[in-house]
């Protein structure tokens, strides 16, 4: 039927922090945001979650307690490869920038951040958007 669009479903994002504060004040601030939100302080709880649930994106720290951010999102699209991965870090280096350029994460964001939380909310509405657009 003409004029009729399809909703897309609700997706849902992962937040993976070591930092209990800062997990907190991500889901304050992101509370009414129009995606599922869910918070964990590990790569174990992370790994966990993504065999129970669908993700569809992945906002992680870099330095984890047992394996970095990037070895997560590696190991969860072995299972998941529609996953999209943002990375969360205080340095940058070649691995991660090749990392982009291969196509295993979107983007990572740097500590101190250089943009506010509202940039961030544009960065995961964005994403899902072209989540979205990439699996019609």
């Amino acid at each position: 039927m003409f004029g009729i669009k399809k909703k897309a479903k609700k997706r849902t994002v992962l937040f993976v922090h070591n930092d209990e504060l800062f997990l907190q004040s991500l889901e304050r601030n992101l509370f009414y945001t129009p995606y599922n939100k869910l918070f964990v302080k590990s790569c174990e709880e992370a790994l966990e979650i993504t065999q129970q649930e669908e993700v569809h994106v992945i906002v992680t720290n870099m330095c984890l307690s047992k394996m970095t951010g990037l070895e997560l999102l590696r190991a969860v699209r072995k299972e998941c490869s529609d996953v999209i991965g943002i990375i969360l870090t205080g340095y940058e280096d070649n691995e991660l920038q090749n990392a982009v350029e291969q196509g295993e994460i979107l983007t990572f964001v740097s500590k101190p951040w250089k943009f506010g939380l509202g940039d961030l909310k544009s960065l995961i509405r964005r994403t899902i958007r072209d989540y979205n657009l990439h699996l019609t």
